[in-house]
């Protein structure tokens, strides 16, 4: 089911213009109200079925779920259980421990360090201790598998490939559960690992989607996958021949690196595509022929830059498609729950026609209770009640009701208080000065004064040690601006008010870091007393002073953050990518999915591949150590700490892959010390992560930054202001989703497996 949208997310601009009160409201295409009030809540078992019905329909259609579950009474009030926050959460946090079991069971990551060197045995939990817990989470799973069975019907349950999936990972998690304690915890893998990240995946629809748009995709860019490996293997066989073994072997060492077989010359080239062993892998070749290098220019100009890019181009373009047809399906979904809401509210007369029920419509008063029970953001709710009020005649149509809701799709305004009224004429003046754009630039400039002071004094002071610094230079500078923005908080507080100051989300964070900077001020007052030039105060307290100052100044850096918003298309970065961070869940999911499947996989294949060196001595000693390894390997570069010994280096070691700097190091050291056949394990990973999340990922920013780009470029700085703009995929995509039809709506309608509608 459904749950709600693929990304949510919004950005406020409201901080941007200080006491721009703008006459005409914004032109925007569709802006919704703000309605002051609370609404009152009707008790549940109070109201007859079809309220209740349509009430759930209803909060199916704003998180985009599917209607298509049981619609008695009992039955609702279950489902609306299910879906409650409280509910939802447990799920969620049972959903984490048993995926946080990996970093306690047996390789435990319990431990200060992953370097084999310096590590000390790991901690063995005793067991039954960690089965346990997966047991209760497996009675956990167990009921809300029966609930999901429940709600939507058997009939329906045996149709859903999620669900009979589901049921088989529970099962075989059992078995093997079973498994482990009949042999005491000795076995030698735990298959239920690899199956855990299942409970994830089907827990969550927008990453249900997510996958489905990424198999859909997979097929489309096999043929640039298949040109890329024709690329690959033809420059292999021409490297070959090209750079052959020669009478002298030891002197032709590009040969003997890097061409000495096919699966070498492979390797060797297929890192290159990832710019990783540039320039190294060309340097023994050109150093004895500068003709050489048209080799692996041409190489890597036609793979890398070329084939490389147009695979991201083609991933783009493919998923781009794959996702607007997901989102034809959320819209489908959405307006079907309004559509099935009212028609279960206008069917409330026996023995009359389908065509008869809706002629007249919904009364006004049933939608108004309807919107007083239905679980929504209150801005929505009152912007919802507020329309169906203003419509005459005391009846609302078909068409009438779907777009009430049309309001869930718009932009919020925002608006702030108004300003205080003074009395006195000099407290107006203050407020009229105060009040203005133009003190929030001059708060920036004395934040850059601050910032640049800073600087000076830290390039001065870099060099000496921390007793020899001058703290009192520090600190006085620290006051006086300390003092400034205290001054700019409180006069603006007088300005706008406290409700109109904290109604700005940039005054909220600048004043959180200038009371934070006045608290720690205060403190360093009262253990060390004020500054003056001969000032020595020694380590008075928890912290030394120049602790407490270094704290200090990197509040005030972090403070300087306040100029985001007032930087039009910094704000727009910053915006897009705090969205990302907030609503990219389905592929943060998905990326943690495939990152948990390879770690388990990875410490199955090479856990203790690379043994600790028995000498640590001469691991120790970094001039005996250079002498007697091969430069750039494993061991030469002391990359000991990533390996597959537990859990945790295992993601680490993966992200290093990911990011495919030295990537061939790793695959080189474990291809060595176990078999040449484990290169697969780390090329998939490369092109699991690097290639196809990745790309999707830079897919996903393209699509939203466009969209938020051609947003704020149609509209003024003053009619941005006060809107909050909607990120959702669903208005992304606004312009090209077709609208379901009447028909097309009542025919899902009649297929509704638990709700039957008069013909």
């Amino acid at each position: 089911m459904e749950t709600e949208p693929l990304i949510s997310g919004s950005t406020n601009r409201s901080s941007v213009d200080y006491g721009v009160r703008s006459a005409n409201p914004p032109k925007a295409r569709s802006l919704s109200y703000v309605a002051s009030g609370d609404s009152c809540h009707v008790d549940w078992e109070d109201e007859g079925l079809p309220i209740q019905q349509a009430v759930v329909f209803i909060e199916d259609a704003i998180q985009y779920r599917s209607i298509n579950h049981r619609v008695d009474s009992r039955s609702l009030w279950l489902y609306r259980w299910y879906y409650s926050r409280i509910y939802q959460w447990g799920l969620g946090m049972v959903i984490a421990a048993i995926l946080a079991l990996a970093f306690i069971e047996r390789p435990s990551s319990l431990t200060v360090t992953s370097d084999p060197r310096y590590k000390l045995p790991h901690w063995e939990p005793p067991c039954g201790l960690t089965e346990s817990i997966e047991m209760v989470c497996f009675l956990v799973f167990a009921l809300d598998l029966t609930l999901k069975g429940y709600l939507i019907g058997w009939d329906e349950f045996r149709k859903n490939k999620w669900l009979i999936g589901y049921m088989a990972v529970l099962a075989g998690s059992v078995i093997d559960w079973t498994l482990s304690l009949s042999m005491v915890c000795k076995e030698l893998f735990r298959v239920r690992r690899l199956l855990r990240p299942f409970f994830l995946l089907q827990n969550s629809s927008l990453m249900k989607k997510t996958l489905k748009c990424i198999k859909r995709t997979l097929p489309e860019i096999a043929s640039v996958i298949l040109l890329l490996a024709l690329h690959l293997c033809l420059f292999t066989m021409l490297g070959m021949l090209l750079f052959i073994r020669g009478e002298d072997p030891e002197k032709n060492e590009e040969w003997r690196i890097y061409f000495r077989n096919f699966p070498q010359s492979l390797t060797s080239l297929l890192v290159l595509l990832t710019t990783a062993n540039n320039p190294d892998v060309m340097i023994p070749a050109y150093s004895l022929n500068r003709g050489y290098s048209i080799f692996f220019i041409l190489f890597s100009g036609f793979g890398t830059y070329f084939l490389m890019n147009l695979l991201t181009a083609i991933i783009y373009n493919q998923f781009r498609g794959y996702l607007l047809m997901s989102v034809q399906t959320s819209i489908l979904r959405r307006r079907l729950g309004i559509r099935a809401a009212f028609q279960v509210l206008s069917s409330t007369v026996p023995g009359t026609s389908l065509a008869q029920e809706t002629a007249e419509g919904v009364k006004v008063e049933k939608v108004l209770q309807v919107m007083d029970m239905v679980q929504m953001k209150r801005y929505y709710r009152q912007a919802i009640v507020m329309k169906a009020r203003q419509l005459s005649g005391g009846y609302i149509q078909r068409e009438a009701f779907q777009m009430l809701f049309d309001e869930l799709d718009k932009d919020r305004i925002k608006e702030h208080p108004p300003l205080p009224e003074y009395g006195s004429p000099f407290l107006r003046k203050l407020q009229f000065i105060f009040s203005h754009y133009y003190v929030t630039v001059a708060g920036n400039i004395i934040g850059l004064a601050n910032m640049l002071c800073i600087c000076v004094l830290l390039l001065v002071e870099s060099e000496k040690p921390v007793t020899e610094r001058d703290d009192y230079s520090f600190e006085v500078i620290n006051c006086f601006f300390i003092v400034l923005y205290l001054l700019e908080m409180v006069l603006k507080i007088l300005a706008f008010g406290w409700r109109g100051y904290i109604s700005y989300r940039n005054n909220i964070f600048d004043g959180l870091m200038t009371i934070l900077l006045l608290a720690l001020q205060i403190s360093i007052f009262a253990t060390y007393n004020f500054p003056h030039p001969h000032w020595n105060p020694g380590l008075r307290g928890l912290l030394s002073l120049w602790e407490m100052v270094r704290l200090v100044n990197m509040l005030i850096i972090f403070r300087f953050l306040r100029v985001i918003p007032n930087i039009k298309l910094m704000a727009l970065v910053a915006s897009t990518l705090v969205d990302l961070v907030k609503n990219l869940r389905a592929f943060a999911g998905i990326l943690l999915v495939v990152y948990y499947m390879f770690a388990v996989l990875g410490i199955w294949l090479f856990q203790g591949a690379i043994p600790a060196p028995a000498n640590m001595s001469l691991i120790t000693n970094s001039s005996t150590a250079n002498s007697t390894m091969e430069c750039g390997t494993y061991e030469q570069l002391g990359y000991w700490p990533n390996n597959f010994d537990d859990f945790a280096s295992t993601l680490v070691l993966l992200y290093n892959v990911m990011v495919v700097n030295n990537w061939q190091v790793f695959m080189e050291a474990y291809s060595r010390y176990t078999t040449g056949w484990s290169k697969l394990y780390f090329v998939s990973w490369w092109l699991t992560s690097s290639v196809m999340w990745v790309n999707l990922f830079v897919a996903l920013i393209l699509e939203n930054f466009i969209y938020k780009w051609d947003r704020n470029h149609a509209c003024s700085a003053s009619e941005m202001e006060n809107t909050r703009l909607q990120t959702t995929v669903q208005l992304m995509f606004r312009e090209h989703i077709q609208e379901p039809t009447e028909e097309e709506l009542m025919s899902q309608l009649h297929q509704h497996p638990h709700l039957n509608l008069q013909q």
